[in-house]
């Protein structure tokens, strides 16, 4: 039997750093899902959430938040895990509180490994497999 690879949903506007991760987490047997805007989930954001494993959102993108896009994925997913990044401080007490342990937050620039690392930590046995 199978076993079905953890899906991930990347959410940066920076294509260079999209094509990067993607690659280095296909390469570690994740599935993913790259998208440039929030605004391109933003509608069907439920439909987005099923599936996923972890959502990674870069938490400072123009357009729909981030964070408010990042809640509403956690509510249409409760075993999703949302990684946000941003390059700047960002307060995700709000995000944090409402889903504990589900949130965190990643300072950038980061390596595909750190990322990689955050990802295994955020969704556990998932990624034991990959």
């Amino acid at each position: 039997m199978e076993t079905r690879r953890p899906g991930i949903l990347i959410v940066d506007d920076e294509p260079v750093l999209l094509t990067v991760l993607g690659l280095y987490l296909r390469r570690l047997g994740y599935e993913v899902r790259t998208e440039r805007s929030t605004e391109s989930i933003w509608n069907d954001a439920d439909q987005q959430a099923a599936g996923l494993a972890a959502a990674v959102l870069d938490a400072s993108m123009p357009g729909p938040d981030s964070q408010a896009l990042a809640q509403k994925l956690l509510l249409a997913n409760p075993s999703l895990a949302v990684i946000m990044a941003s390059g700047y401080p960002v307060d995700m007490a709000a995000l944090e509180s409402a889903n504990p342990g589900r949130v965190l937050f990643l300072q950038k620039p980061f390596t595909p490994e750190m990322l990689a690392a955050a990802l295994r930590r955020m969704i556990g046995a998932q990624a034991q497999d990959v």
